[in-house]
């Protein structure tokens, strides 16, 4: 499961970004903005294109994550952004139920307030867990 969040802003200017080439879905602004805003606490690497956006990877107190970002098709201007966090987990992890992505799981939590803290992103949200 991974923790979904969802704001508007106007702030990053998609069409700076790299060309995505499996799937042109813009996004990666947001994880070059994490990537600067995150140090020196966590260090954020550099992001790659994804078929259903861009991705980085962090690593928080031993444990492993996933920063997911898309962003909405739009001619330009104020667009939802999608950051969704996903925490890495052994396949016996999986299997026995163990070291699941919660609600208030810390690595996710810092990179929510981080959102939360910038003023030019409008309804900041966290999406409901399935």
């Amino acid at each position: 499961m991974a923790h979904v969040i969802r704001f508007r802003t106007d702030k990053f200017d998609v069409s700076k970004e790299r060309p995505n080439p499996i799937n042109p879905i813009p996004g990666e602004s947001l994880l070059l903005w994490l990537r600067e805003r995150a140090l020196p606490d966590v260090a954020v690497s550099e992001s790659d294109a994804e078929d259903w956006g861009w991705y980085s990877s962090v690593e928080w107190k031993g444990r492993s994550y996933m920063l997911g970002s898309s962003a909405s098709e739009g001619d330009s201007g104020d667009r939802e952004w999608i950051l969704q966090i996903e925490k890495h987990r052994s396949v016996t992890e999986k299997l026995l139920g163990r070291a699941k992505m919660t609600k208030d799981d810390e690595c996710a939590q810092y990179f929510q307030r981080l959102l939360e803290s910038e003023a030019t992103f409008k309804g900041v949200s966290v999406d409901p867990e399935p």
